[in-house]
């Protein structure tokens, strides 16, 4: 199960909803795991630009759509 009940940023609400855990992201986008947690818990953290599109490429690739920055966060 996904989330499990931890308080989650918009960001960690859809790696739940699609069923993508963080490591497959940190794979995927080889964006430190850390970071990654770190966006998942609360929207007080954004990634730095560089991040933030590695992360938004693996995203594109494991769920085919058509997601961007400002989905998540704000400019």
């Amino acid at each position: 199960m996904f989330g499990l009940g931890k308080p989650r940023s918009k960001f960690g609400r859809f790696l739940d909803k699609n069923e993508i855990t963080q490591q497959q992201l940190v794979e995927k986008s080889k964006v430190n795991k850390a970071t990654i947690s770190r966006i998942c818990q609360g929207d007080a953290f954004e990634p730095s630009m560089k991040n933030a599109k590695k992360i938004i490429k693996a995203l594109r690739e494991l769920t085919g759509k058509n997601v961007d920055y400002d989905d998540f966060w704000s400019m």
